[in-house]
């Protein structure tokens, strides 16, 4: 049977292989705080690895295989159902949801965060575009503003106003992720970028290359996830010390994702942008000094 100390160790390799910039900024976290983060990642990665392949496990360790919708919809399903009747009773014998299960307890954090995210989980199986951004917040309630009240808990908030600008950094991490992986997308048939923006820049994805219609239409964007990191750093304050450093050096690493996109020239078909390692270390160390 897995103890919880492996559980925590088996979140902490996913999150340390497949989330790089989330890992790097959970060491800014007191010891104490960062193995549960890990579970939270290690919740939500296991679930997103469901989507795309049929077994999580072996996906997380690059060992996926393909599988119908109907199998991944019916595994994500079953995935869900074990979390919740595993935290009814407090405890798992999965090597993920131990963990999971553990961290949602000591810091109570609300099991409704957890249907939403599954929900929006669910939502990949049916929902290939998104015809308004209004359409596309919908999905990010449970995919991406969620994981800010996932996380509110163990940050220890000083004020009950930092709810709202907690959820707004969710949406601008996954925005600048959008943007960033939309030929990824495009290969599981999906469009992220609402289409009422395609339509209003005459900008076309699947032509996979950069046109002036996709840098106008990234500029928008660009702009628009600019204004919801806006918003989260008034909520950085309102958090304790030890907490904030974490949540400004992940703002910085994530909102990195939108200036190497700019440096691409908005390129997001050739290659893959990343923030270099050297950047995460450089912030990590600027936030880690007194």
């Amino acid at each position: 049977m897995v103890t919880l100390e492996q559980s925590y160790a088996r979140c902490k390799q996913l999150n340390r292989r497949y989330g790089t910039t989330y890992y790097w900024s959970t060491h800014l976290l007191p010891a104490v705080k960062r193995h549960h983060v890990h579970a939270l990642y290690g919740f939500c990665r296991y679930a997103d690895d469901i989507v795309d392949a049929v077994d999580a496990r072996s996906s997380a360790l690059g060992r996926g295989s393909s599988a119908t919708p109907a199998q991944r919809q019916a595994a994500l399903s079953d995935f869900g159902d074990r979390f919740f009747v595993d935290l009814a009773r407090g405890t798992s014998d999965d090597d993920v949801l131990k963990a999971v299960v553990h961290t949602v307890k000591a810091f109570d954090i609300d099991p409704d965060c957890f249907r939403r995210f599954l929900r929006s989980m669910a939502m990949d199986f049916t929902c290939e575009t998104y015809e308004t951004f209004e359409d596309l917040l919908d999905y990010m309630d449970g995919s991406a503003a969620v994981i800010g009240e996932m996380m509110l808990p163990i940050l220890e908030p000083l004020l009950p106003d930092a709810y709202a600008h907690a959820r707004d950094l969710g949406i601008a991490f996954q925005l600048s992720n959008f943007w960033r992986d939309v030929n990824e997308d495009l290969d599981r048939g999906r469009v992220y970028v609402p289409q009422e923006d395609l339509r209003k820049f005459g900008a076309d994805p699947w032509l996979r290359r950069v046109t002036p219609e996709w840098r106008e239409l990234m500029a928008f964007e660009i702009a628009r996830t600019r204004r919801y990191y806006e918003s989260a750093d008034l909520g950085i304050p309102m958090l304790p010390a030890t907490s904030a450093r974490c949540i400004r050096g992940a703002r910085m690493l994530y909102s990195g994702i939108l200036d190497e996109i700019e440096k691409a020239g908005c390129d997001v078909f050739t290659s893959r942008v990343r923030v270099p390692t050297w950047k995460k270390l450089a912030v990590a160390f600027r936030m880690l000094r007194p």
